[in-house]
């Protein structure tokens, strides 16, 4: 499978991945969620390449996870904001850095808590089913297929997958 023919498969993961897979996409959605706005913040901050920065922010303009709005008119200047479809990604973003912090904080500890605004205590995220509110994680999970998978999914073409997607 070639990485252009990624948003064409039948597998959620892969359109996504399609957006958002690469490690400046994903520090570019690090620092929106941080309150970044601007092209020059973001460039500072990530030492990333004009050109490669450009690309990155046009794509996820495109893809509809950001939109540009105007904050001068004379030069035209524009700041980036996150969308409906970008803030949908609030979860994902927070669940890659709570493994960062599990994972890799190191002995001084992990670099930006978090706070709940409503409660006031700093949390870490958790999965929670929508119909009960019990934690999720991959042993409490059976995937099912769904109605966007046909027959000829490669996806079913592992070791038990007709089994344990049927």
């Amino acid at each position: 499978m070639r990485w252009n023919d990624l948003e064409q498969q039948q597998c959620s993961l892969a359109r996504a991945t399609a957006v958002l897979g690469d490690r400046w996409t994903l520090l570019i959605l690090r620092d929106c969620f941080l309150r970044v706005k601007r092209f020059e913040q973001f460039q500072s901050r990530l030492g990333i390449a004009r050109r490669v920065l450009a690309e990155r922010l046009d794509k996820l303009v495109e893809k509809g996870v950001l939109e540009r709005v105007p904050y001068q008119e004379r030069p035209l200047r524009e700041e980036y904001r996150l969308t409906e479809m970008g803030l949908d990604l609030y979860p994902v973003i927070m669940s890659l850095v709570h493994w960062g912090d599990k994972h890799f904080a190191g002995e001084r500890g992990v670099p930006i808590l978090h706070q709940h605004k409503t409660c006031g205590h700093d949390f870490v995220p958790v999965m929670v089913c929508s119909e009960c509110g019990e934690p999720l994680d991959p042993r409490s999970v059976k995937p099912r297929k769904g109605p966007g998978l046909d027959d000829t999914n490669p996806l079913l073409k592992y070791p038990g997958a007709r089994a344990s997607l049927t």
